[in-house]
């Protein structure tokens, strides 16, 4: 029997407690590939098992509905399971536990009786204030039991229109439990991510947009032009020639058929293409291939073996489950971050069998650019048209993606010019693609160095002051740090290590106050700075200053040689 991870099982108790206590509908956000399925099944397990309930399960997508199927039937053989789907050709109603298809049950509620809890999978789909076919069936569910509750469960808790999902005035109220992409990363459950900006991409400055996204026409059109889905597919193939399964999203069917065309020819090996034109057996056959598996072509032993390449476009975003893809080419513009999240969360599952270390998202379409980082997404705003500057860069010499403030690149060691107008540091600025939390360093010179006491803003007046120091790089970059002179503990021995590296001579005494400090510091008997090390972590507003290298005395130093000459004396007046 399976066991679930320690957040799917905090997942289960949380919405337990949160039906317990509250009379609202709780929905559950787990990242792509956190195993939603898996929640799913114990909830479904325990209503059925602890508390003689009867429950049903909603979602869009044929694979998904199998998925949960599966992970029920692992879970809790014992437990009574149905599936009500025409994709499927099945149509149980009686069973305890029911999985259904809402295209094939929508208006037709009434026919699996009374339910206690009705689950929702992909509950970002529901249209606001109810309407639609999930509004269609949850009015049928309620009518055979007005007291049935219901639990979204979803990657994206928002909508490309609409917002959060949760309000007090739609389906679901609450978020009952949260677990994002970058801890599951860090945790070891899901793969790391890579991203690569491509090297040729495609020009959407004039692009419009329209109920929130880009106009679908002007879209292909830009991401269509011979140029740019030549480069793109030219290194699609060179980047992945170590890569085992990369997956492609393109913008049409006529540009997915131009893309794996040209991923053919440069590969020299097949590139499969599924479209809403692709019959359910060809589906069927291509992502059996493409998960490693090999599919019989004749009454003869004629076979063929697994695909390395496929291109789709809007049909293998949510639902597809193949841990194998280690890389994810995205040849689609998008202003929705819930799409940029599902379309890269195709390689966020782990699959060391393969050998997959991480995984790779190359960028032709400015995504990562326009959104920032895959775990810190924010829903659209109300003005869902609105354009907002880059929040991350590529490095013009090997395409990796960093944050805007960052000069050298971590990767290649590539130097950015610097700018010549003063640099404000925003928030949304620093965020490092695509996983927020990756730390970078670099080292840069000093040019000037400024020395000015500090209160903190409220502090009683008896609280001891500090020291904020401010390093000028270059013509108007500036970046600082405190030091504490007046402080005791560590914050006293930091600064006086500080200082001992810094003294112009071991006569110095090391200063009692931030005055002493300053006055030392004017009559010369501080160093100068040579450089400074600053240590960015992505999503975070600020820079550190981590380290820092002491210079040469300053020109008004007693300690500087030849500083103090004894034939002055002769001229002085006393």
């Amino acid at each position: 029997m399976a066991e679930l991870r320690y957040y799917q099982r905090d997942a289960v108790l949380a919405t337990y407690r949160h039906l317990r206590e509250k009379k609202t509908n709780p929905c559950i956000e787990i990242t792509v590939g956190g195993g939603k399925s898996w929640v799913a099944a114990q909830i479904m397990s325990d209503t059925v098992k602890d508390w003689g309930g009867r429950v049903i399960l909603l979602c869009h997508v044929k694979e998904l509905l199998q998925q949960d199927l599966e992970k029920l039937n692992i879970l809790s053989p014992d437990v009574k399971t149905g599936m009500y789907s025409a994709g499927f050709g099945k149509y149980d109603t009686a069973a305890p536990a029911i999985v259904a298809g809402i295209q094939s049950v929508y208006s037709k509620a009434e026919i699996f009786g009374h339910r206690d809890i009705c689950i929702v999978d992909e509950a970002h789909m529901i249209q606001p204030n109810d309407e639609g076919m999930y509004g269609t069936f949850v009015d049928g569910l309620r009518k055979v039991n007005p007291n049935v509750r219901f639990i979204g469960m979803t990657a994206t808790p928002y909508r490309l229109k609409g917002g959060l999902i949760c309000q007090p005035q739609n389906l679901f109220n609450e978020i009952s439990y949260s677990i994002g992409l970058k801890e599951l990363i860090d945790k070891g459950f899901l793969s790391k991510l890579v991203a690569k900006s491509g090297r040729v991409v495609a020009n959407l400055d004039s692009l419009h947009v329209r109920a929130g996204e880009f106009v679908a026409e002007e879209a292909e059109a830009a991401m269509m032009e011979d140029r740019v889905v030549a480069s793109a597919c030219r290194e699609i193939v060179e980047r992945t020639r170590e890569r085992k399964s990369v997956i492609v999203f393109c913008t049409s069917i006529a540009h997915c058929r131009k893309a794996a065309n040209l991923i053919s020819q440069y590969s020299g090996e097949e590139c499969a293409v599924v479209t809403s034109e692709s019959s359910p057996q060809e589906r069927a056959d291509i992502l059996h291939r493409f998960k490693g598996g090999s599919i019989q072509t004749d009454l003869f032993g004629g076979a063929k073996g697994p695909l390395k390449y496929v291109c789709n476009v809007e049909c293998l975003t949510t639902g597809f489950d193949a841990p194998n893809i280690d890389c994810v080419a995205l040849l689609r513009p998008t202003m929705s971050p819930g799409l940029l999240l599902q379309m890269c969360g195709r390689g966020t599952r782990l699959s060391p069998e393969t050998g997959k270390e991480d995984c790779l998202i190359l960028d032709f379409a400015h995504n990562i650019e326009r959104h920032g980082c895959l775990d810190q997404l924010r829903p659209p705003g109300e003005r869902t048209g609105e354009r907002r500057g880059p929040l991350a860069k590529a490095c013009p010499e090997c395409q990796t993606m960093m944050p805007l403030p960052v000069m050298t690149c971590p990767n290649c060691g590539h130097e950015f010019p610097r700018p010549e107008k003063s640099v404000r540091i925003e928030s949304e600025a620093s965020s490092l693609c695509p996983i927020s939390g990756e730390v970078t360093t670099e080292t840069l010179e000093v040019t000037d160095v400024e020395y000015e006491p500090w209160t903190k803003r409220g502090a009683p007046p008896t609280a001891p002051r500090t020291v904020r120091v401010t390093y000028w790089c270059g013509l108007n970059e500036r970046y600082s740090e405190w030091i504490c002179p007046e402080h005791t503990g560590f914050a006293r021995m930091k600064f006086e290590k500080w200082f001992l590296a810094r003294r112009a001579s071991d006569d110095v005494k090391v200063p009692a106050t931030v005055d002493d400090f300053l006055e030392m510091e004017f009559m010369g008997m501080v160093k100068k700075t040579k450089d400074i090390t600053l240590r960015r972590v992505a999503g975070e507003r600020y820079p550190d200053v981590v380290a820092s290298t002491p210079g040469d005395l300053p020109d008004n130093s007693p300690f500087r040689e030849g500083a103090f000459d004894e034939e002055d004396m002769e001229d002085l007046p006393f």
